[in-house]
């Protein structure tokens, strides 16, 4: 199944954000691209055969630390760190274009 430019706007709007034409075609492509990728991966050899690794690490060892119950900061403390912000609410940057 091949994405088309009606499926990836339909995503666009179920996320919320709205695509232009070149965005779109810019999604269309980078998919174009895994596809490729996914049809070299598909063409080796007994890949079926492969059983699907489920931890890459089999000799890693880790140890959680206990979770330790701290003292919150106030809002007057969080507020003091940023350098705008209207009430409660931090103002910031535009990141989305």
């Amino acid at each position: 199944m091949k994405f088309t430019r009606e499926m990836v706007d339909d995503y666009a709007d179920k996320l919320l954000i709205g695509l232009t034409e070149e965005e779109n075609k810019q999604v269309l492509d980078e998919f174009e691209i895994i596809d490729k990728n996914i049809d070299i991966i598909n063409k080796i050899p007994n890949i079926e055969n492969v059983e699907p690794m489920s931890w890459c690490l089999d000799d890693f060892e880790f140890e959680l630390r206990e979770d330790v119950k701290e003292e919150s900061l106030t809002h007057e403390e969080i507020l003091s760190n940023c350098d705008d912000y209207i009430g409660e609410e931090v103002r910031v940057p535009k990141v989305v274009g």
